[in-house]
C-alpha cells in the first residue's frame, strides 16, 4: 500500500484548514451507534441560530479557514428551506468560503421535510453554495448490517441515489466507512467495492476516509443494545482498513485520509506508511467523535500536522476541500505562522468544547423556533 501511495500521489501530504459547524445535536432519529445526537426535550439538547452559524463561520475565516463543515441532527420540525437559507446566509456574509455540508442523510431530510424531488433540493443547495457534500451517513452499505445499527436510517439505495445525483450536478463528495462494531470483512469488502463501483461511473468522490467506531459512549455499547458489537477496532483492523482502501481504491479515489480525531495523532501519522496521503483538517470544533469518547483533542494546528507529516519524512501541502494545491511547504525555515498556530491547546477556551455547547445557556433546543 505504501509503494502504492508512492506511485500514485508521491511523498506530499495534504491538510485542509476548515471548522467544523455542528449546529443542533437534537436529532428525530436513535441510531444505536451515535452518542452525539439528543431529544428535544433533553437538556442537552442545543441549536445554534444561523446568526451564531455564521460569526462562527467569520470567525474561522478570520483564523485562515478555506472551508467550513456544516452537519448536524436532524431537528424536528424543520422547515424545508433551512439548509438552502443557512447556505445563502454564509454566502451573503463570506462568498468566498467552501461550505463543504450535509450528508446525504440531511439532504434526504431536507428534501422529505420540503416535498421536493432529491435531484431538484440539491440543485437548490448547490444554487444556495453548497460546494461539495460529506460522504458520511455511511457506516457500512449493506443493508442488513445498517437495519441492525440504524434501523428507520438512509437505506443503501438512498445513499447511493443521493451520492450519485450529487455528482450528476456536479457536486463532489467525499467517502467513508465506519468500522469496528458488527461488520465483517466481508461486509466491508463490499462497502469498498461499491465506492469504488460508484466512482468509476460517476468520478465524484474527492477521498475516502475511514472511519473506526468510537465505542465508549455509543448505546450500541454501552446500554448493551448489540451485545455482542466489538468496542471499536483493533491497531491491526485500522491498518489493514487504510492499506485495503489504497489497494482497492487508489486507482481511483486518489486520496486515503488518516483521521487524526478517531486514531491520535501518533496514529495518524504512522498510517502515511499504510497508504493514506491526508490527514484532514484542523477542524476547530469537533463535536460528533468527542461526545462519543474521543479524546484526541478539538483542533490540529496547522504547525502541528505540518511536523506529523515531516516526521515521516513528507512534504506538508495545505490544499483546498477539492484538493487543490494552495500552499506547499518543503523547507520548514520558511513555514508561516498560521493565525491557529497561537492556539495550540487552548482550542475548548477560545472556541469552546462540546460539553460546554451543551451547557450554554444561550443556544438551549427551543420547543417552537420561527419558520
Amino acid at each position: 500500500a505504501d509503494r502504492l501511495r508512492r506511485a500514485q500521489c508521491g511523498d506530499d501530504v495534504t491538510y485542509v484548514v476548515n471548522r467544523n459547524i455542528n449546529f443542533t445535536n437534537v436529532c428525530v432519529k436513535g441510531c444505536r451507534f451515535c452518542a452525539f445526537s439528543r431529544g428535544f426535550r433533553n437538556r442537552e439538547g442545543y441549536w445554534l441560530p444561523t446568526e451564531e452559524i455564521v460569526r462562527r463561520a467569520r470567525e474561522a475565516a478570520e483564523f485562515g479557514c478555506t472551508e467550513v463543515c456544516v452537519q448536524a441532527g436532524l431537528p424536528p420540525d424543520m422547515p424545508g428551506d433551512f439548509y438552502i437559507r443557512l447556505c445563502e446566509a454564509l454566502k451573503e456574509t463570506l462568498p468566498e468560503i467552501h461550505i463543504h455540508a450535509f450528508s446525504p442523510e440531511e439532504v434526504l431530510y431536507g428534501s422529505q421535510r420540503s416535498g421536493r424531488p432529491v435531484r431538484d433540493y440539491l440543485a437548490d443547495l448547490k444554487s444556495a453554495g453548497v460546494g461539495s457534500l460529506p460522504g458520511t451517513s455511511a457506516e457500512i452499505l449493506v443493508q442488513e448490517v445498517r437495519d441492525r445499527m440504524a434501523p428507520g436510517r438512509i437505506s443503501v439505495e438512498q445513499w447511493t441515489e443521493i451520492i450519485t445525483t450529487a455528482h450528476d450536478l456536479g457536486i463532489p463528495t467525499t467517502s467513508t466507512i465506519m468500522y469496528g462494531h458488527i461488520e465483517t470483512p466481508l461486509q466491508s469488502a463490499r462497502h469498498l467495492l461499491l465506492l469504488r463501483d460508484i466512482q468509476r461511473r460517476t468520478g465524484g468522490f474527492t477521498e475516502f476516509v475511514p472511519l473506526s467506531f468510537v465505542a465508549r459512549e455509543a448505546p450500541m455499547v454501552r446500554r448493551g443494545l448489540i451485545p455482542e458489537s466489538r468496542r471499536g477496532a483493533t491497531r491491526e483492523e485500522v491498518f489493514n482498513m487504510h492499506a485495503a482502501a489504497r489497494l482497492v481504491l487508489g486507482r481511483d479515489i486518489r486520496n486515503i485520509q488518516a483521521s487524526w480525531v478517531k486514531e491520535g495523532f501518533t496514529r495518524a501519522r504512522q498510517l502515511l506508511t499504510a497508504g493514506a496521503n491526508d490527514l484532514g483538517g484542523t477542524l476547530i470544533n469537533e463535536s460528533i467523535s468527542t461526545s462519543a469518547g474521543a479524546d484526541h483533542g478539538q483542533l490540529a494546528t496547522p504547525s502541528r500536522l505540518r511536523r506529523l507529516i515531516r516526521q515521516e519524512d513528507r512534504t506538508p501541502v495545505e490544499r483546498s476541500t477539492l484538493y487543490q494545491t494552495l500552499r506547499r511547504f518543503p523547507d520548514p525555515a520558511q513555514d508561516p505562522q498560521d493565525p491557529l498556530d497561537s492556539l495550540d491547546g487552548q482550542a475548548a477556551s477560545r472556541f469552546g468544547s462540546y460539553q460546554t455547547l451543551m451547557q450554554d445557556a444561550r443556544f438551549p433546543f427551543p420547543s417552537e423556533r420561527e419558520a
